[in-house]
């Protein structure tokens, strides 16, 4: 229950513990995402795997893990209300499937760069919705949400001859990734108060997962030969792009406003940035730099600004 009465000094510094471990929790999130990013990219690329079968079989390693071990460590993980399958069917359909298909359909029509600016204008379109119901951000919050598009923009670098030749239904994917994560944050804040994060994560999971099956049945995967080094491949993303960054991701939601957790999110592509110069020799231009330095600042601005909010209800409810 929510506790009533003044706040006191020992709350504050509880609250402030909450939410500075739920911005670390969401940087390391995009940690993994951004260095597996350089992985994903090797298999479109090079291994010529098509991206929604890269996105079932992430999704079911991650259920081939997750599944058995809430079976063995947390069987009551795995109980959900029957009124909240609802819920996970709309958060699995609308929120992870729509997401990694929106998004894998503007890399293949737009490209990676304008694909990764169009999908991290999340942040600001979940602090429009908020001042849509009445919620004012704070100044350091909208200023960190334009630091975030523009250091994204300088990020990615310019759109190239391909996104000019898009038509307009591939600009409107791009920006329908935007409103898929959006959504997916929000709505996601939702089953974190009733549920625990791993068994968010196994639902909607298991709901997309279905749904990829649908398209891509699994003996056609079979079918298609992949040798062991590449099942290696698909199975490091599954855990190290998929478990266990959302399952970070997640716990850091929980002590966080979603607008603050969208914004140190946007982490993502400087890490994923750095990690192809590191990794695959990719230098970065001084306006990559100032741009990743605008997203540094983006987040600390998300940090200081309402992050301390959302620690203190996660928890006292």
């Amino acid at each position: 229950m929510i506790r009533s009465g003044p706040i006191t000094f020992g709350d504050a510094v509880s609250s402030d513990r909450v939410a500075a471990r739920g911005r670390w929790l969401i940087f390391t999130a995009a940690a993994f995402w951004g260095t597996s990013a350089t992985l994903a990219r090797f298999v479109f690329r090079d291994r010529h795997v098509p991206p929604l079968t890269v996105v079932e079989l992430r999704l079911v390693v991650a259920l081939l893990v997750l599944g058995p071990w809430l079976a063995l460590s947390n069987r009551g993980a795995l109980r959900v209300a029957r009124a909240d399958w609802g819920y996970f069917l709309r958060l699995g359909l609308f929120g992870v499937a729509a997401i990694q298909s929106t998004y894998y359909y503007t890399i293949a029509r737009l490209g990676v760069g304008l694909a990764i600016l169009l999908q991290y204008l999340a942040p600001s379109l979940i602090v429009l919705y908020g001042v849509a119901r009445g919620r004012w951000p704070t100044g350091r919050t909208a200023l960190g949400v334009a630091a975030a598009i523009v250091g994204t923009a300088l990020l990615v670098g310019s759109a190239g001859t391909q996104a000019i030749r898009a038509r307009a239904f591939d600009w409107s994917v791009g920006f329908a990734s935007a409103v898929a994560f959006a959504f997916y944050v929000g709505y996601s804040k939702r089953g974190l108060a009733r549920y625990a994060p791993e068994t968010v994560l196994f639902y909607t999971f298991l709901v997309a997962a279905g749904l990829w099956a649908a398209v891509t049945p699994p003996w056609r995967i079979i079918a298609a030969g992949y040798d062991a080094s590449l099942w290696g491949m698909f199975l490091a993303l599954g855990v190290f792009s998929t478990l266990v960054p959302f399952a970070f991701f997640y716990a850091g939601l929980r002590r966080l406003p979603p607008a603050a957790a969208g914004i140190i999110a946007t982490m993502e592509p400087v890490i994923a940035v750095l990690s192809a110069a590191l990794f695959l020799g990719e230098g970065l231009r001084p306006l990559q730099w100032l741009g990743a330095a605008l997203v540094l600042a983006a987040t600390l601005l998300a940090s200081s600004g309402e992050a301390g909010t959302g620690g203190k209800v996660a928890e006292r409810t």
